[in-house]
C-alpha cells in the first residue's frame, strides 16, 4: 500500500439479518457468534488491522447493543497512537428524525467523519462475511488503474446472482455495468455457469464519495449498490477488484484459494462453520500470519473424559463427560452429559446437552438446557413444530428454548462443576480431530 495514501474504514454493521432468523432475533447480523470464539465481524475487523488500517468507524443500527459491548471488550486500540480506532457509531440523526435508510446513507449520515478526518481514500466494507483478505492489494489496484472507485469482485453461480449486485467489465476491469441483485443475468465471459459479483467492498477516493453522497441525498438515493454505482457508471471510473488475485501469507495449499462466504442464511452460516474442520480445512481459522483476532481468552480450560470426539472443536470452559462428538462446534461454557450424541451441531455459550439426548444438524443457541433423552434432528416434522427448520433441514433452537433450570452440576461419574458463569470475553476453543 502506498505509505502516501491516508486511509480511512468504514464499515457498515447495521444489518438486521432477518435470513438468519432466529439467530438474530436478540442480535444482528455482526454479532452472530462464529466458530469457537469468533463474532461474524471479526473477520472484517481482522483483515483491515492485518492490511495495516487502523482508522476504522463501525457503523451499527439494528439490536446492536451485543455487538457495541463486543467491540469495547475486544477491539480497543491503544489511545496513545494517533489515528489508531475502532469506533462504534449508531445513528445520530444529525440529518433529521431518521434511522439509516440504506448502505449508502448511513455512510451520508456520517459524513461529518469523513470530512474531518481528511483521507485520500475511503473503504466502505460489509461486516457479515467470512474470509481473509489483503486490503493493500486492492488498494495498490485502484491507485494504479487511476480509479475513482474500485469494487472487490468475485464469480458466483447463476442460480444465486438475485442475492448480490451483479458486475460487467471490459477487458481491462472496467466496470460497464452494475446491476443490483437482478432475477436473470448473463454469465460472465469465459464461463457459462457464473457470473461475476460484488463482495460489497469499496474503495473510494474521498472527494467522489463526499460528492457521490451529496448527490444521492438530494435525489433520495440511499444504496450504494442500487443507486451510487450505477449512477457513476458514465462519469467516473469504476474498476473491477478481482479477489482471486489477492494472496495471503500462510495461507496452506489444501485451503480453498479465494474462501469467502456470505453468511446471509442459516444453511450458509451452517455450512461455512464446517468447512473449518478437519486436518485439512477449506479455511483454518488459525493462521499466525494472518490471524483473525477474538475477544482475550479469560475461562478456564476446557475439560475431556471419556466418550469418542471426532473434527470437533471444544470452547474454554466447556465440559464433555462421556459423550460422543461428530462434527460438533461448542462455544464457551457448554457441558455435554454423559451418553449423549451430537452430530454435525453448532452449540453456542452456557448451553446444557442432557444425559442421553441427542442431537444433529442443529444449530442449538445460547443458553438452552436440553432435557435428558431429548431427540433433535430426527422428525422434521415434530421439530417444525417447535423450532425453526430450514429446507434443507437444519434445526435452530432459539436463545432459552429450553430455559436453564439450575446450575447445578452435571451428574457425571467424574463429578466436574458446571462452568461459572461467562466472563466479558469469548473464549478459545480447542479443536479435536479423529
Amino acid at each position: 500500500m502506498s505509505s502516501t495514501k491516508n486511509v480511512l474504514a468504514i464499515v457498515m454493521a447495521g444489518g438486521e439479518g432477518s435470513r438468519l432468523h432466529p439467530l438474530t432475533a436478540e442480535r444482528c447480523k455482526p454479532a452472530v457468534p462464529f466458530n469457537g470464539k469468533h463474532r461474524i465481524v471479526d473477520f472484517v475487523l481482522s483483515n483491515l488491522v492485518n492490511s495495516e488500517i487502523y482508522s476504522i468507524y463501525l457503523l451499527v443500527q439494528y439490536k446492536s447493543q451485543s455487538l457495541i459491548e463486543h467491540i469495547r471488550q475486544s477491539w480497543t486500540m491503544t489511545r496513545f497512537i494517533p489515528q489508531h480506532f475502532v469506533t462504534v457509531v449508531p445513528p445520530q440523526m444529525r440529518n433529521g428524525p431518521e434511522w439509516f435508510q440504506g448502505t449508502a446513507d448511513s455512510v451520508y449520515q456520517n459524513i461529518h467523519l469523513i470530512e474531518s478526518f481528511r483521507p485520500d481514500i475511503v473503504a466502505v466494507f460489509g461486516a457479515d462475511h467470512i474470509y481473509r483478505m489483503d486490503v493493500r492489494q486492492m488498494i495498490d489496484f485502484h491507485v494504479k488503474n487511476d480509479a475513482h472507485v474500485s469494487v472487490a469482485t468475485i464469480p458466483v453461480k447463476l442460480a444465486e446472482c438475485n442475492q448480490f449486485g451483479i458486475v460487467e467489465t471490459d477487458d481491462n476491469h472496467r466496470i460497464t455495468d452494475f446491476v443490483e441483485k437482478p432475477q436473470t443475468t448473463q454469465p460472465m465471459p469465459g464461463s457459462s455457469t457464473h457470473a461475476l459479483a460484488s463482495m460489497g467492498n469499496y474503495l473510494f477516493n474521498a472527494d467522489v464519495l463526499l460528492d457521490a453522497l451529496r448527490q444521492a441525498h438530494e435525489t433520495g438515493h440511499s444504496d450504494f449498490g442500487k443507486h451510487i454505482l450505477p449512477a457513476m457508471l458514465r462519469s467516473h471510473r469504476l474498476m473491477a477488484y478481482d479477489f482471486d488475485t489477492n494472496t495471503i501469507p500462510g495461507t496452506e495449499p489444501y485451503e480453498e484459494h479465494g474462501y469467502w462466504r456470505d453468511v446471509g442464511t442459516i444453511d450458509s452460516y451452517y455450512n461455512a462453520h464446517f468447512d473449518t474442520l478437519g486436518a485439512t480445512p477449506r479455511f483454518r481459522m488459525t493462521n499466525r500470519h494472518w490471524p483473525i483476532y477474538a475477544s482475550p481468552d479469560q475461562a478456564e480450560s476446557a475439560q475431556i473424559e471419556n466418550g469418542v470426539i471426532h473434527r470437533s472443536v471444544v470452547g474454554s470452559g466447556s465440559i464433555v463427560d462421556g459423550a460422543s462428538l461428530d462434527h460438533a462446534m461448542l462455544r464457551r461454557s457448554v457441558v455435554v452429559e454423559r451418553d449423549a450424541r451430537l452430530e454435525h451441531c453448532i452449540v453456542m455459550e452456557r448451553s446444557r446437552i442432557g444425559r442421553g439426548a441427542q442431537v444433529r444438524r442443529a444449530i442449538i443457541d445460547q443458553d438452552n438446557d436440553i432435557p435428558a433423552h431429548e431427540r433433535i434432528g430426527f422428525n422434521l416434522e415434530e421439530d417444525r413444530k417447535r423450532f425453526h427448520v430450514t429446507e434443507s433441514g437444519i434445526v435452530v433452537v432459539p436463545r432459552q428454548f429450553f430455559k436453564p433450570q439450575s446450575l447445578q452440576a452435571p451428574t457425571a461419574s467424574i463429578g466436574l462443576a458446571r462452568p461459572s458463569l461467562p466472563q466479558p470475553s469469548d473464549a478459545s476453543g480447542m479443536k479435536v480431530a479423529a
